[in-house]
């Protein structure tokens, strides 16, 4: 056999008779050996660091070395390695003390004839002892990566029983109910009940119904609903997720996860909310678009067809073939000259209606030009404050600020009842400022989040659509505030600016809300 296959015998203070007398004993039972005699205490040492052994048999007591001995230093060298006690003449009450000390075995050198049975029970016993080792440590690893995962899973694992009596109980919960439950693993495995007590009224019967479904069924237990952790305000939203199976005593066991899906929740509704919103900005302003067209079509018709028919009137008499003093024709030609000249003011008048053509001199002339409009249609002081004269802005741009600026000015006409405007119009570092501020009765939040907000809602709208940012606040008896910053033209969109005015629009929108908070503070 090789050497692999010998069996590695340390023999420890036997003389050199008796360790032959226990070789040939092994031999002679089928064991090919591989040994070595240590008779002292450094020999012993020398060899216990030179081999792994098998076994090690020792006599009882020598003035050398004694059984004591080499179990003290087996125990420090070598624990798992069985020490088998072949006494040249110790008897049973040796036996004890020694077996009490740590030995595996205890025989005497007459009876050798038990050596080769102990020797195999020894090897199969560490054998057995090193495989529940390597198993408890391969456990040890897989509980490890097993809680590695779950700690670091965004929800809650667990293992839930239903049993045939329609108990319940949680055999196995994560550390990461304490963070969504508010119910440390231990509490919800001791009291299951607490977890169905944090479920909603409302959310109850679609728990119980969709268990019973699973455990009937064993489909997967699929249920979302929402939960309110003791002590906390707040209304989370829970999705729980399981797959089950049963088990001997007719119970049925999931396993499953619960995860957090508040904030999708938030933003599910966020959305629907923007679509509602977004429909119902969309019918206002096919209504408006409608209103406006009629408003249109009737100037047309009522003043300028209404002008027109008059001049046919006054050209009807030129026309027949009657003698007419010179005088005659003077008047219809002056009256004619009038109604044409009311024509063309009332075609100006609705081509500004539709667009302003002060916006070919630039969106500062636009701003200054309908603040004074305003001032005069309405007797409120206007004041426009502008960076500088001019702004190169795109055509596209500068009609979406004008006309967000005509909305706040509609805004305050009609709800402010203000005396007085400021109004701020200045580029910041590719940014535009648009700033309207009123010394009216100042907004309430709620009329800012009304459903019928369709001037707030669409300025709001039109901001965004530019990749800005839209501010309203106000202050009871103190007036209201309305804040515009955009990017202009095409810059805002250049891959290298983008994410720059992304924060510096985001910076600006911070700083006002922390001034608006310091203000309702002192309010």
């Amino acid at each position: 056999m090789i050497d692999e296959e010998k069996l590695k015998v340390l023999i420890a203070g036997h003389s050199d008779e008796n360790a032959e007398r226990i070789l040939r004993a092994l031999m002679q039972d089928g064991f090919q050996v591989d040994s070595m005699v240590a008779d002292k205490v450094e020999a012993l040492c020398d060899a216990l660091s030179a081999k792994d052994w098998d076994v090690v048999l020792s006599d009882y007591d020598l003035p050398q070395l004694s059984a004591k001995d080499v179990v003290q230093i087996m125990k420090s060298r070598m624990p798992d390695v069985p020490l088998i006690v072949i006494s040249s003449g110790a008897g049973e009450e040796a036996a004890a003390r020694i077996m009490a000390l740590g030995a595996y075995d205890f025989m005497t050198i007459t009876n050798l004839a038990r050596l080769a049975p102990a020797i195999g029970r020894s090897l199969r016993e560490a054998n057995n002892r090193q495989r529940f080792l390597d198993l408890q440590s391969e456990l040890h690893k897989s509980e490890e990566l097993f809680q590695a995962i779950t700690s670091n899973l965004p929800g809650v694992v667990f293992q839930f029983l239903l049993s045939g009596n329609h108990q319940i109980g949680f055999l196995y919960v994560s550390d990461a109910s304490e963070t969504l439950l508010g119910l440390s693993p231990r509490k919800l495995m001791d009291k299951p009940e607490l977890f169905p007590d944090l479920i909603l009224p409302e959310d109850k019967d679609s728990y119980y119904q969709l268990m019973a479904a699973s455990a009937e069924q064993l489909s997967t237990w699929n249920w979302e609903g929402c939960i309110q952790v003791k002590g906390d305000s707040d209304i989370k939203w829970i999705s729980l997720r399981a797959t089950p199976r049963s088990v001997a005593d007719g119970s049925t066991l999931w396993n499953g996860i619960m995860v957090n899906i508040t904030r999708n929740k938030m933003a599910e509704r966020e959305i629907a909310r923007s679509r509602e919103q977004l429909a119902e900005l969309s019918s206002y302003l096919q209504k408006i678009k409608e209103q406006e067209r009629a408003r249109i079509a009737r100037e047309i018709h009522d003043d300028i067809g209404g002008t027109l028919t008059a001049i046919k009137c006054e050209l009807f008499p030129c026309m027949d073939t009657a003698a007419r003093a010179p005088e005659f024709y003077q008047r219809k030609a002056k009256s004619i000259e009038s109604l044409v000249d009311r024509v063309i003011d009332s075609t100006r008048r609705i081509s500004l209606d539709l667009r302003p053509g002060i916006l070919d001199c630039g969106i500062v002339a636009a701003v200054q030009w309908q603040a004074k409009e305003f001032s005069d249609r309405t007797g409120i002081a206007c004041k426009v404050s502008c960076g500088s004269d001019e702004i190169s802005l795109d055509s596209d741009l500068s009609i979406a600020i004008f006309r967000i600026f005509q909305e706040a000015l509609t805004n305050i006409a009609k709800h402010a009842h203000a005396s007085r405007i400021q109004v701020k119009l200045v580029e910041l570092d590719e940014l535009i400022l648009l700033e309207v501020i009123d010394n009216g009765c100042g907004i309430a939040y709620a009329d800012m989040e009304k459903q019928d907000s369709f001037g707030i809602r669409g300025m709001r709208e039109r901001c965004q659509q530019l990749k800005g940012n839209f501010h309203i606040s106000g202050e009871p008896g103190k007036g209201t505030k309305v804040t515009m910053l955009i990017p202009m033209g095409n810059l805002g969109y250049q891959s290298g600016n983008v994410q720059g005015i992304k924060g510096r629009v985001k910076e600006f929108s911070r700083v006002e809300l922390m001034r608006n908070h310091k203000r309702a503070s002192r309010h």
